[in-house]
């Protein structure tokens, strides 16, 4: 497959986990790829890609602050000739603590980097990609944003802004030819959920994680990061203002006492 054969491509928090899965992808189908991070993991995410025969550049980011975010887009034009794809991924998680117990130096922080983030990724990468004739925008949310029970109040709230953040923008994007979509991510196997997967690996639980959703597992980045492409692909050339849950099913039910497979409930 050769989706974004020429294309010019922006992945923010491309360091590790959903952001480098979804670069290493864009590149191996064509794509050219700054891939940027806060952190200098970015480097070696450029590096694996370009011994890979793929193109990337590294840029150190924070996908917070506009003067890095028109940096990065001013980047991609300066290298690539313009802009076709911006995949704002780039998040923190803002740790568990309820909202008595939360500072709001934390949530301000969370917001920042989660939804003030993605907002100044659509701000400055839009008119880029209009000036191409057509283009995606792909934002990261979380199946925190669509309901309780997904993670911490800062989080949830910041990743329920980004997904109407996803509808207004595809609105005020009318006539632009600018998609604008989010995925939202279950439970996946990130540099942020490493600490939960590296204890259920230790503690031989890992029948446990992701017990709650119906295909029982966890996810992986690489299975974010598909949806990811295909939602900045033409494939998706007539969705856009949309949120779509990578979850295994969580999302689609209340909490119900759970059946087993095979098994008649008593």
């Amino acid at each position: 497959m050769s989706r974004f054969t020429g294309k010019s491509i922006i992945v923010t928090g491309a360091g590790s986990g959903i952001g480098r899965a979804a670069a290493t992808l864009f590149a191996a189908e064509g794509g050219k790829v700054i891939v940027a991070d806060v952190s200098d993991s970015v480097e070696e995410t450029a590096r694996a890609i370009c011994d890979a025969g793929g193109m990337a550049e590294a840029i150190r980011m924070d996908a917070g602050a506009e003067d890095d975010v028109i940096r990065t887009i001013a980047l991609a034009v300066d290298r690539y000739g313009g802009l076709d794809v911006m995949f704002a991924n780039a998040g923190i998680s803002g740790g568990m603590a309820n909202i008595f117990d939360t500072d709001v130096s934390l949530i301000t922080e969370v917001l920042r980097v989660n939804l003030i983030g993605p907002y100044l990724a659509i701000k400055h990468a839009a008119p880029r990609i209009a000036e191409r004739g057509r283009g995606a925008i792909v934002l990261t949310a979380s199946v925190a944003g669509i309901r309780s029970g997904a993670g911490s109040p800062a989080y949830s709230a910041s990743k329920a802004g980004v997904i109407n953040l996803a509808q207004v923008s595809a609105q005020q994007l009318a006539g632009s030819n600018v998609r604008v979509n989010a995925i939202c991510p279950g439970l996946t196997e990130t540099g942020m959920t490493k600490p939960t997967f590296d204890y259920a690996r230790d503690a031989g639980k890992m029948d446990r994680v992701g017990r709650l959703n119906p295909l029982r597992r966890g996810a992986q980045p690489d299975e974010l990061a598909k949806v990811a492409l295909f939602l900045a692909s033409d494939d998706a050339s007539y969705v856009n203002g949309q949120a779509i849950a990578v979850d295994g099913g969580l999302s689609s039910s209340h909490p119900v006492t759970k059946q087993e497979y095979g098994r008649t409930a008593v």
